[in-house]
């Protein structure tokens, strides 16, 4: 028996279903994304949690015509099956299979690409604008999710929509959760739809008095119970906050439900002006097991290994283990000693590896929600009152946080201690979250410290120079990967600020690298000794200040310099070392390998070391080129 969802192929195809076939599709399509997702991995939860909204919302909505901003973007893969992409959804987050977020380049349908939370509502008061300014005639709507709501790019969203009086609908997807717990007042505002004790005590109460009608209320009964549960819920937690920023509220209704999400969508999609719809979701719903287990629901690995191109050979791994497993063991130690450490995230407790040292240390986190630029300006404040603060967020998020690092920290010399999660190429999650400009973006801020690990061992020692600096902040990167190396049992020491180590002297070449290239460097640098080149590699563990000393050795050789970095090319490591070097009187030849100034697609992280010319056999093989050349290229 052929399934429903094979019939979809469009949006147009979702509408020509009955009732009974759209329910039937909406366990077929939550089947499917299970199955899928649990053999190929990839965000499972939120997309399980939104599968009725969605059918919903192409229901109702004309899909390319209209337009839908998903925000974040892990919740569209119901969007990607209805769009056309069913077939290709095994695909997801694998090398040239479909992207884990939402792409304009990828389908019509996807209106605004997302990978960043709090965008949508921003995005789509443009689309608005640009409608009315053009004088077009369709429906713009932002879905965003309450974890979404913490950002402040939201609210700013928000404040300028609802006084825009720009015909919009925001679907706001209020599962009490993004990927940690959601944290703030917000929530709790949230929360009070559903457990305000007045409302639950006059609900009590109603079904109580229909409960004793005639035999044959029933349908009525709970027809009456519903509007006026909903009415009270209305009145208890009014929406007036959204009424005040200028939106009419709407809801709470029940995101599973679709045939009531179809008709109040159909109802407000001929209510002009800005507006907001209130769905209540359960992330993870249908996700066979304990649904309790909300953070494993979000991401899942893959039961299948991800298929390699034929010219890579993806080296054996040391047992080492991943940085961020690495994280909350080093800051436990460090906490033991000094009881003014806290650690700061954004909603990233379980990515940066917290969640763990959170259990034991619940008063040294604080998750201040998804609001990057808070974290980094709280973190500041923590600093000045004396605290000594360690922000824990991803490289690629932290971005969106740069003048709070400039005016809060930097500018006032403010101790603030930055770990940088997934620095370089992360793979499977693409471009939205490589983190491939922080060498670059965090260099340029005076008074900053740069420093990246080539191991584990470094890593603790890092840490211990970061907690003994106090003359400003410290930002120490490291990838979304193995630490090669790490004796548990040795002590942490604290390194000379802007030391380089020289690992190997070389007279003919030397290979000037950063964090995870270290290793790469020492394996190419087997290479061409065994081809009769004397190679030396320097350990560039701080980005800056750099070694002035090693500088000067290298600016009197004779040797080429090939510098190494997981970072963008432009502007990045190499291109600050070419600057110095010059300065030093360096005429040499010089060649930087880093991240190309382009965006690397997603893909096993390897893979993606590879397309961008920085494993050690890529790295070999440029160097071969170069060195025939005879030129700096």
């Amino acid at each position: 028996m052929s399934r429903i969802i094979d019939r979809i192929n469009s949006p147009a195809d979702l509408k020509l279903l009955s009732d009974e076939a759209l329910l039937g599709a909406c366990k077929e399509l939550r089947d499917y994304t299970v199955e899928t997702i649990t053999r190929v991995g990839g965000h499972l939860g939120a997309s399980l949690g939104v599968v009725e909204l969605t059918v919903a919302l192409h229901k109702v909505y004309d899909s390319p015509r209209d337009v839908l901003c998903w925000d974040v973007g892990h919740q569209g893969y119901i969007h990607k099956v209805l769009t056309g992409r069913r077939d290709e959804l095994p695909t997801i987050r694998q090398y040239k299979g479909l992207s884990p977020f939402l792409k304009r380049s990828e389908s019509e349908h996807d209106h605004f690409g997302a990978g960043h939370a709090s965008t949508s509502i921003s995005a789509a008061l443009g689309f608005a604008e640009a409608r009315d300014r053009l004088g077009q005639d369709h429906s713009v709507i932002a879905v965003i999710g309450d974890g979404s709501m913490t950002g402040g790019l939201a609210f700013e969203a928000l404040n300028n929509a609802g006084h825009s009086n720009r015909d919009l609908t925001v679907i706001l997807n209020d599962n009490n959760m993004s990927i940690s717990p959601n944290v703030g007042g917000l929530n709790r505002y949230m929360t009070e739809a559903t457990t305000s004790p007045l409302l639950n005590k006059l609900r009590d109460q109603l079904w109580d008095m229909l409960g004793k009608l005639p035999k044959g209320g029933d349908r009525l009964a709970r027809e009456m119970g519903k509007r006026f549960e909903d009415s009270m819920r209305n009145m208890v937690v009014s929406g007036m906050f959204f009424a005040d920023m200028g939106l009419r509220y709407f809801g709470p209704v029940d995101g599973h439900d679709l045939h009531e999400l179809i008709h109040v969508l159909d109802r407000m999609k001929n209510i002009a002006g800005p507006k907001l719809l209130h769905v209540i979701t359960e992330k993870g719903r249908g996700m066979p097991g304990n649904r309790e287990n909300h953070l494993k629901h979000h991401a899942v690995g893959g039961k299948v290994k991800p298929a390699f191109p034929k010219h890579i050979d993806r080296p054996e791994r040391s047992k080492a283990p991943n940085y961020n497993d690495l994280l909350p063991d080093l800051l436990d130690a460090m906490m033991e000693k000094d009881d003014k450490l806290v650690a700061v995230t954004a909603a990233m407790t379980e990515g940066t590896g917290l969640a763990r040292l959170e259990k034991k240390r619940p008063e040294a986190i604080i998750d201040v929600g998804i609001a990057e630029g808070h974290a980094v300006t709280f973190a500041s404040g923590l600093a000045a009152g004396g605290a000594r603060p360690v922000v824990c967020i991803y490289s690629t998020f932290l971005q969106r946080a740069v003048d709070h690092i400039v005016h809060d920290a930097a500018l006032q010399k403010l101790p603030v201690i930055f770990t940088l999660d997934r620095a370089g190429l992360v793979g499977p999650d693409g471009p939205t979250h490589h983190g491939a400009y922080d060498l670059s973006y965090l260099s340029m801020i005076p008074g900053m410290v740069v420093a990246a690990p080539k191991d584990g061992n470094e890593f603790r020692d890092l840490l211990a120079t970061a907690q003994a600096y106090t003359d400003g902040p410290f930002a120490i990167r490291y990838p979304k990967d193995n630490s090669y190396r790490f004796d548990k049992e040795a002590p942490a020491k604290s390194l000379p600020i802007g030391s380089w180590e020289i690992l190997h002297e070389g007279s003919d070449l030397v290979l000037v690298a950063v964090g995870a290239m270290v290793e790469e460097a020492l394996e190419a640098r087997e290479r061409l000794q065994a081809e009769g080149q004397s190679v030396g590699v320097v350990n560039a563990r701080f980005v800056k200040p750099m070694d002035e000393d090693c500088l000067r050795r290298l600016a009197k050789s004779k040797a080429r310099i090939v510098t190494l970095e997981e970072n963008s090319v432009l502007n990045g490591f190499g291109a600050q070392c070419r600057t110095r070097l010059a300065e030093l009187g360096f005429r040499g030849d010089l060649k930087c390998l880093g991240i190309p100034d382009r965006y690397i697609e997603h893909g096993d992280r390897w893979i993606l070391l590879d397309l961008a010319g920085l494993t050690a056999e890529r790295i070999h093989a440029q160097i071969q080129d170069w060195i025939g050349q005879g030129v700096d290229a």
